[in-house]
């Protein structure tokens, strides 16, 4: 135990001495105190150098620029065109009846399309959930209209709903017993439903994936449980086996959803076009080469973009409000 020496006027109290014996923090935390008995004091100034948290927002900016330049600026600015050009932006496009109508008959078809593939590919996950002899070949089987091009499969399809060549119309008059002819891909009013089960073929099968894949990761202990409490299929099913897929099921309406409000290929080589078939994409693809003038064109692209964006946005809007909750 050292005391100070008896000139500075300090008493040996060995509790003052451990105190005086460690520097001390002056009152606005920059000067550090080294002897409070009256010797020289030196002063120490603390670091400069700012902390990462404090340099985060310089670090952004680049990024979201890069963004702006990129992503936003062209938006913006087809948007801004096609307002200001009169006599070929969104009032003349608005005005047209044929795009409406391809608005109407791409929605209607997302509309339908989407719940009868989810619903088929959950019942069929369920169905190959279990065991069951020979299930890897046929989940494979299962698995290959999704790996075919649409192109391909709506040129088998056109075949198959032909009234000469396809077997289609004869499977139709077996079982209903008199002989049916339909033109399935010319007339109008069959030309949706022939859509539809082309879609719908080739489409189940990537439902079927991932929910399967989701359905193979449900914690068992859960299930488990669920039987123990005497739940039943159906309470099993929305009370513990949906929530825990919910994630899957979100991702799989979501990239469907963009799809089917992008719906093309299959339908141009299924119908050959024309405006009984015309959906949203197939509108603007006609119409691209004969948009008289810069706003026609920029409202075409940026009603499309808008068409294939908005439910991207709402989504990510209604789990960022989700998670904020």
């Amino acid at each position: 135990m050292v005391c100070a020496p008896p000139e500075y006027g300090q008493s040996c109290n060995p509790i003052s001495g451990i105190a005086g014996a460690y520097p001390t923090l002056s009152s606005d935390a920059k000067n550090i105190v080294a002897d409070p008995a009256g010797r020289p004091k030196r002063a120490l100034r603390t670091s400069g150098r700012r902390t990462p948290g404090d340099l985060w927002p310089w670090l952004v900016v680049p990024a979201a620029l890069t963004v702006v330049a990129v992503g936003a600026f062209p938006i913006v600015y087809t948007a801004l065109l096609s307002l200001l050009d009169v006599s070929g932006g969104f009032p003349v496009l608005l005005a047209d009846p044929r795009f409406i109508e391809a608005v109407r008959r791409t929605l209607t078809l997302a509309a339908i399309a989407l719940p009868i593939e989810l619903l088929l590919g959950l019942a069929l996950a369920c169905v190959f959930l279990g065991r069951m002899p020979g299930k890897s070949v046929f989940v494979t089987l299962l698995a290959v209209p999704a790996l075919a091009a649409p192109t391909i499969g709506g040129s088998a399809w056109r075949i198959l709903f032909d009234n000469d060549l396809g077997p289609f119309n004869q499977i139709l008059g077996w079982i209903t017993g008199a002989a049916v002819v339909v033109q399935w891909t010319k007339d109008p009013d069959f030309i949706p439903a022939a859509i539809l089960i082309a879609d719908i073929w080739q489409w189940t099968p990537f439902m079927f994936v991932l929910l399967y894949a989701a359905l193979s990761n449900v914690d068992r202990d859960h299930l488990v449980a669920a039987e123990i409490d005497d739940a039943g299929p159906w309470r099993t099913l929305f009370i513990v086996v949906l929530p825990a897929i919910w994630p899957a099921v979100g991702i799989a309406i979501l990239v469907r959803a963009l799809d089917l409000l992008r719906l093309f290929d299959v339908v141009l080589a299924l119908t050959r076009g024309g405006p009984e078939a015309e959906t949203l994409s197939l509108f603007a693809y006609e119409r691209l080469g004969q948009a008289s003038g810069s706003g026609g064109v920029a409202a075409l692209a940026f009603a499309v973009l808008l068409m294939v964006s908005l439910p991207l946005t709402l989504l990510f809007s209604s789990s960022s409000a989700g998670r904020a909750r």
